[in-house]
This record gives structure tokens, sequence and C-alpha cells, in this order.
């Protein structure tokens, strides 16, 4: 039996714990080990779907436009609550690539002409479904045709902040940059730019 073989699981239970923003779900499985013999477990799982992340880049300049936001998490692990990240967001049902210039757009004001795929990764496959889809795109001071900042009516406060790319992959060293989708795309950068 390989180890890939996905008939080795076979679901039993599937419970909604809390649904509201996210969905959070109990899962009661079957599992068949490579020795033959199955187990029951049960698993819990943060389901959030598909979500976009993008690397801006000004090629004239050297920079990357970064966004810095509120995130809870951060706070109640005793960090700053503040953190620079890359534009990014959920699907909400969106074609990927659609996703992705919408949230541009609504936390930078740019509206982007090319976007380059990059590649997809799960971000916590131990306990969350969110699979992210990375871009980037460069961006020129025309395509800037919004303030950015976020949407009012899902509260978000969001200031733009342009850094120069060196300065913004040193940043990771440095532990100023900590959201992993941010360091996954400045060191994509740092190969490919």
């Amino acid at each position: 039996m390989k180890i890939a073989d996905e008939k080795r699981i076979e679901i039993v239970e599937d419970k909604t714990l809390w649904k509201g923003w996210s969905h959070l779900r109990k899962l009661v499985f079957d599992y068949r080990k490579q020795d033959g013999e199955t187990a029951r477990l049960s698993w819990e799982v943060f389901d959030r779907g598909h979500a976009v992340a993008v690397l801006l880049y000004h090629a004239g300049r050297g920079t990357t436009l970064l966004v810095r936001q509120f995130r809870m998490p951060a706070h109640i692990m005793g960090d700053t609550p503040f953190l620079l990240e890359v534009p990014a967001g959920m699907t909400d049902g969106e074609e990927t690539e659609k996703a992705a210039r919408r949230e541009v757009l609504e936390e930078t004001g740019y509206a982007v002409k090319t976007l380059k795929f990059l590649f997809s990764s799960y971000m916590s496959p131990g306990a969350v479904t969110e699979k992210l889809h990375f871009y980037a795109a460069e961006v020129t001071d025309a395509e800037k045709v919004a303030a950015g900042g976020g949407l009012a009516e899902e509260n978000e406060d969001l200031e733009l902040v342009e850094l120069p790319l060196s300065q913004a992959i040193a940043m990771i060293d440095s532990g100023e940059i900590v959201d992993a989708k941010t360091i996954m795309l400045l060191q994509w950068a740092a190969l490919h730019l």
C-alpha cells in the first residue's frame, strides 16, 4: 500500500463546531495505516478556502508596496499587532486572478495591468484548509487610480508602505516582517527579480 493512496481515508462524520466569517469543523474518519491497521481519528479543521497574495514591485524605483494592518492573533501572542504584509485576501468564490486584482485595488489603490501567477501553497495544512495562490505584479505610478487603505464596510484600516525591495528582504532577518505569505513572496523576489 502506498502512503499517498487516498482510498485509505474514509470520513464518517463531518460536524460544524462554529460557522461565521470562517468555518470550524470536526471530522471523524477511519485512517488505514501502511501496515493495514485502521484507526478512527478525530481532527478539527479550520475551513478557510482559497485566498490570494500579490507581490507588488516598482522596478523603476526598486521598491515593493506593502500594507501595514492590525492582526489580533499577533496581538494576543504578545507581538506588535500591526504587521507589514503583501496585499492579500480571500477569493470569495472568484477566479484567483480576478480576486487578486480586487484585493490589490482595495488595499493599495493600484489597478494592476499584468499579474504573473507564481505558485500555490497550503499555509498550515495540519489544521487549516486555506490554499493561497501567489502572484507578482510590476506596477507604475500610472496604475495608482484610488486611495486604497481597504474597505470601510469591512472596517479595514491599512497603511500603504513603499520600501526598497532590499530593505524589505532584510526586514525578514531583523524580525520586522513576520507574515509567512509576505516572507515567501519576498524570498521569491530575492531569487527572481
